[in-house]
């Protein structure tokens, strides 16, 4: 019984250790194409990039914010950009300083390239001024010309959130601007502002997908 135990034991912990962590094992996608959502229950649409049916399809639309700088950022600042995005705020005792943590190995991961940005949007913009996500910055090591934190009108960040990103997966749920956004979801957008992606921003095998899904987004254009 003691070496059945043993074995299973083993099997167990060699699974774990090929799942787990980004030294262990390079996690790839599934497929040469990501798919593509629309709306909040993330049911997949495989959709051939660039087809036409892609011209009515659901995209993050207009916004105007500001950013830890104090400068306005729009959708044209990320125009042709792969990004991936969560809510936060700066005071958060609970899944905040995790997700913040494990964006910042996104980050890393495409530290030098300029097709990859990060955008995190405060949930309590009224207290995250530009000041106050500056120096967040500069705490958690967040690069200004990579990672952009986003503050400015409250309604706008909200219905960013729940009606164009689908961040809290309420599947057709109906919440007002007074009911607090926090989840721990990451969202992954493309160029042209279509959601290929929803991860668990708590999760280290699921930000180990991401950063793989990343690269396949990348290699989307150059494919036959």
């Amino acid at each position: 019984m003691k070496t059945k135990l043993a074995i299973l034991s083993l099997v167990i912990f060699s699974f774990a250790c090929s799942k787990t962590g980004t030294e262990e094992t390079e996690v790839s996608s599934r497929t040469e194409t990501l798919p593509y959502y629309h709306e909040a229950t993330f049911t997949p649409d495989w959709i051939e990039p660039g087809s036409d049916s892609l011209k009515n399809y659901h995209r993050i639309p207009g916004y105007t914010l500001i950013n830890q700088l104090g400068d306005t950022v729009t959708e044209k600042t990320l125009a042709g950009k792969i990004y991936v995005t969560d809510f936060f705020f700066t005071t958060c005792p609970g899944i905040c300083p995790k997700m913040t943590s494990n964006m910042e190995l996104v980050q890393q991961a495409f530290i030098d390239d300029d097709e990859i940005m990060l955008l995190s949007h405060s949930v309590t913009p009224e207290w995250d001024q530009p000041e106050v996500l500056k120096e967040y910055a500069e705490t958690k090591g967040i690069n200004s010309d990579k990672w952009i934190l986003l503050t400015g009108d409250r309604k706008t960040i909200y219905d960013l959130g729940r009606k164009s990103y689908f961040v809290e997966e309420d599947q057709g749920i109906e919440r007002t601007e007074d009911e607090f956004l926090h989840t721990e979801n990451f969202v992954l957008v493309d160029q042209n502002r279509h959601i290929r992606g929803i991860y668990n921003g708590l999760n280290k095998v699921a930000i180990n997908q991401l950063i793989a899904d990343i690269k396949t987004l990348k290699n989307e254009s150059s494919l036959p």
